[in-house]
């Protein structure tokens, strides 16, 4: 497990959690890249967005692996949010706005992304 206060400085941990992560459980190289994009979009709106950066929340990050899946969970300890309500960043007015791109880049880049606890916590997974 992963735990981080709600400080931008702190996105900087998710590489070292995620190299740790895939030596430690002998993912495929080439899933590497996705996994670190994944988390870290996921780590940062936690961050941001769930715990409004306010340091004394914290970001919980959790990983389970069976023989079929690599399953990631993020939780942050905001009040959560409508994943449905999220502007679509591929239509032609949300192509040059700055930022709302992550969960778009965590659908496209995991087998698996799901939201629970009023989406607080996200669930991504990887087919191994």
């Amino acid at each position: 497990m992963l735990r981080l206060s709600s400080s931008p400085n702190n996105i900087c941990e998710v590489e070292g959690f995620v190299k740790d992560l895939v030596a430690r459980h002998a993912v495929k190289e080439e899933l590497y890249a996705n996994i670190l994009i994944s988390v870290t979009e996921a780590v940062n709106n936690a961050i941001i967005h769930g715990n409004d950066m306010d340091e004394s929340k914290f970001v919980k990050v959790f990983c389970d692996k069976s023989d079929k899946e690599l399953c990631i969970r993020v939780c942050d300890e905001g009040p959560g949010f409508n994943p449905e309500e999220i502007p679509d960043p591929t239509t032609p007015e949300n192509l040059v706005k700055l930022g709302g791109r992550g969960v778009f880049l965590m659908q496209k880049l995991c087998d698996r992304v799901a939201f629970h606890d009023n989406g607080s916590t996200v669930e991504i997974g990887f087919r191994l």
